[in-house]
């Protein structure tokens, strides 16, 4: 009897408790229900967003640059090199031999058609100038004779032997008239201006004095191995593209080039190609083609590399970010966008295509987002670590 009233206080005691239990957990389920939600939305904001203060040294290992619309390349970037359009240039050198006794322009100058460049002392031009005037005055005074003779020919006063031998006189004048000016035209300084034995050395097209191989004192002839000056229109520039084998086909004159130089990070220059060469070369297996570029606000010079992206033909766009603002894990691609001084989104992007230097995004990004170029892993590492 008395084991039987122990049972039974030990299992209303259980009840109790369990009871109690119950109790406490449901009040606990039902008091938690609003903070767990308010949690649940402060994790997914920490989950997509990293910000970090003003101070923070992360931040100088961090790089954004601007989304921007550009056409769907076919290819690969190609390399190139900028160099001056020869349709706008001259390399111009002595038409005489002498020797430079001023010089009127240096390099960088801006020259008009037509303006002097340097002043030549010729004594081969002063004898042949001087020459054509001796032989015109020679002319003249013959002339002058043989309309004598024929005036008094023609009045019976003169043998007409005598007219024959002004007449002679006067072709032998004409031929050497003929001869000196030739001579004087052979030494080919028609395009400059002539002072005595001197000689003006002119620029034939508008354009920059690029290059001077000139001093004064210098002695100059017409076969000198290189050119005196250069003079070029910058504002016209060639992209020299060197196309490879498995490429030709995506090549073609009338293509659209967006070119990038080291100089302009993320700025690119549009060019068209022009001219594909018919030749491959058996040692680069490479073909070079040729983009004609507008160069108006001189930020573009000769000899600069640039890297060619060529333009499908089907004129397909998307939003162009750098290959490396892209984190993967390993079924979705994301990006890092700058919504603010220091904080940083993570969004999924969708891809139309990619290649070594650059993803082109169909959504995910939109037009002038500070895309997160360099720093991209960190933030995703911070991301993380944050999330843990």
């Amino acid at each position: 009897m008395k084991n039987s009233r122990l049972l039974i206080a030990s299992l209303a005691s259980c009840l109790a408790g369990g009871g109690a239990v119950f109790a406490y957990t449901q009040y606990a389920r039902s008091s938690a229900a609003p903070i767990t939600a308010e949690k649940h939305a402060a994790d997914l904001t920490r989950a997509t967003t990293v910000q970090f203060p003003e101070s923070s040294p992360q931040l100088a290992q961090i790089r954004t640059s601007i989304a921007i619309v550009s056409e769907i390349p076919l290819v690969e970037p190609l390399a190139a090199r900028l160099s001056y359009d020869e349709n706008l240039t001259v390399r111009i050198n002595s038409p005489i031999a002498g020797r430079l006794v001023e010089m009127l322009v240096k390099p960088g100058d801006a020259v008009r058609a037509g303006q002097s460049l340097a002043r030549i002392d010729s004594p081969d031009l002063g004898n042949a100038a001087a020459d054509v005037e001796k032989a015109h005055a020679d002319r003249i005074r013959k002339l002058a004779a043989y309309n004598r003779s024929k005036t008094l020919f023609d009045a019976e006063v003169l043998a007409k032997r005598d007219l024959e031998s002004a007449e002679a006189d006067l072709g032998q004048a004409d031929a050497e008239l003929n001869r000196a000016t030739l001579r004087l035209a052979n030494l080919n300084a028609t395009r400059g201006r002539i002072t005595g034995q001197q000689y003006l050395l002119a620029a034939p097209i508008a354009g920059t004095v690029v290059d001077r191989q000139a001093n004064i004192g210098m002695e100059v002839r017409p076969d000198l191995p290189n050119p005196l000056f250069i003079v070029s229109d910058l504002k016209k520039l060639w992209a020299l593209i060197d196309v490879p084998e498995q490429s030709l086909n995506a090549v073609s004159v009338g293509s659209e080039v967006a070119l990038e130089v080291s100089a302009y990070p993320g700025r690119p220059f549009s060019a068209k190609i022009d001219f594909v060469s018919p030749v491959l070369d058996p040692n680069t297996r490479r073909i070079q083609a040729r983009a004609s570029l507008i160069n108006s606000e001189g930020l573009l010079h000769p000899e600069m590399y640039a890297k060619a992206l060529v333009s499908g033909k089907d004129g397909r766009k998307a939003l162009r970010i750098p290959i490396s603002a892209l984190v993967s894990d390993g079924a979705k691609n994301y990006v890092f966008i700058e919504s603010a001084a220091g904080k940083y989104e993570k969004r999924a992007v969708g891809l139309a295509a990619q290649n070594r230097d650059f993803a082109y995004a169909s959504r995910g990004v939109e037009v002038g987002d500070h895309v997160v170029s360099t720093g991209a892993l960190l933030l995703n590492s911070e991301l993380a670590s944050g999330a843990q």
